[in-house]
């Protein structure tokens, strides 16, 4: 058998990471390639001794040579696989009952951490907007797509492959209706009993950040009668949580007016006062300084930013950059205020992040604690053989 299919052989001492049932095989590890494997081909890896470890996925670009579908020699990758993957990743969101909880929008495949590397599917209510993100999922695209079908009948399906991470795998950016009814501009969705509308197509990830679900709500406790700043606003989770936890005045600032527009209108889809919301456009680096001579003072400061390091190369500037953004929000702060701040790069853990925070409060010279800590929520798994998959870190600060 280990003769008639592609291999990949790794090196003498290489396979420690596999039999720990980590999914990816990195370039260095590989001693030989056996036959000549395609891009996204599937391939059998085995020790340098010649025992089987897994069945993986190809990738002759990339420094993951190859991904990890399966670490049981019988399993065949194909049609059955993939729809039983897709199934078991359904069931799982069903049993954490988010449809029951007032929210019909969350992410229904987490790459690795749901046997599917490299494919992200979230479901925005009454349709489905996918990623193809590496080359084994590019491959078997048709087969994934299938099992989607078969799973959620009628459902348009939109692929938002137009990220940096298919382009490290050598794959040209996509993105477009791959099956079913057309996408409105604008999918209606709701979180927690919160209406929001989503721009699937052109929006930032899929359209919203699915992620920040527990964030959001969590906020709501602590903006009642507050004066609150959103920092990297987009389209207004975190302005419109607060207004729902009854805050007296929500500040929102980010780039793009295109988001702010969103935001007002995510404002009065939910029936809350316009009035309550100032929508700033700029650069919240920017605006966090001219607060801080303004002397303005709010009580709850929202920083999320965008991933500032999506590689270890780029740590130490993003470290500067996260350090910069949280002293400035808690210079923001008023006395007995409270800091919301994240970090969804992969490359700052949360002990890293943990102590770019105590030193830009020690530089603003602000007695603080942290009283919460926040993470990814039931629909983004980190799972335990694949640290990897973590990587958004939430801390609640209060002055």
């Amino acid at each position: 058998m280990a003769g008639r299919e592609p291999a990949l052989i790794l090196k003498k001492d290489k396979e420690k990471s596999l039999l720990k049932k980590h999914p990816w095989i990195f370039s260095g590890a590989v001693g030989r390639i056996l036959g000549e494997p395609g891009a996204g081909d599937t391939v059998r890896i085995s020790s340098a001794g010649g025992e089987f470890l897994a069945w993986g996925a190809f990738s002759p670009e990339s420094q993951i040579r190859a991904r990890v579908w399966s670490f049981r020699e019988s399993e065949r990758i194909d049609g059955v696989f993939f729809r039983a993957r897709l199934e078991a990743a359904a069931g799982r969101r069903r049993a954490a009952g988010f449809e029951e909880a007032g929210t019909n929008a969350y992410r229904l495949v987490h790459g690795e951490s749901d046997g599917l590397p490299g494919l992200i599917v979230d479901k925005y209510a009454g349709c489905l907007a996918v990623q193809f993100l590496f080359t084994g999922v590019e491959k078997n695209r048709d087969l994934i797509l299938e099992g989607l079908e078969s799973l959620f009948p009628g459902l348009p399906v939109w692929e938002r492959s137009d990220t940096e991470a298919r382009m490290r795998e050598g794959l040209p950016p996509r993105s477009g209706l791959l099956c079913g009814p057309p996408v409105p501009d604008r999918v209606e969705i709701m979180e927690n009993g919160l209406k929001f509308l989503v721009d699937v197509k052109e929006g930032q990830k899929t359209g919203f950040f699915l992620d920040q679900r527990d964030a959001r709500n969590a906020l709501r406790g602590f903006t009642r009668g507050a004066r609150v700043l959103d920092c990297f606003s987009y389209t207004g989770g975190f302005t419109v949580s607060a207004l729902a936890g009854g805050a007296a005045a929500v500040t929102a600032v980010d780039s793009s007016a295109k988001a702010l527009g969103m935001i007002a209108d995510n404002v009065a889809a939910n029936g809350f006062d316009p009035a309550a919301c100032e929508l700033v456009r700029g650069d919240s680096f920017e605006e966090l300084r001219r607060f801080t001579v303004e002397k303005r003072k709010f009580d709850v400061v929202v920083l999320d930013p965008p991933k500032l390091a999506s590689r270890k190369e780029h740590l130490k500037k993003a470290e500067r950059a996260y350090k910069d953004a949280n002293l400035l929000a808690l210079k923001a702060l008023a006395p007995g205020g409270v800091l919301f701040t994240f970090s969804c790069s992969g490359a700052v853990g949360r002990e890293d992040f943990f102590k770019i925070v105590a030193w830009a409060a020690l530089d603003a010279g602000a007695g603080a604690a942290v009283i919460g800590a926040l993470g990814q929520p039931a629909d983004h798994p980190v799972a335990l053989s694949f640290p990897q998959s973590e990587y958004l870190k939430g801390l609640i600060v209060r002055v």
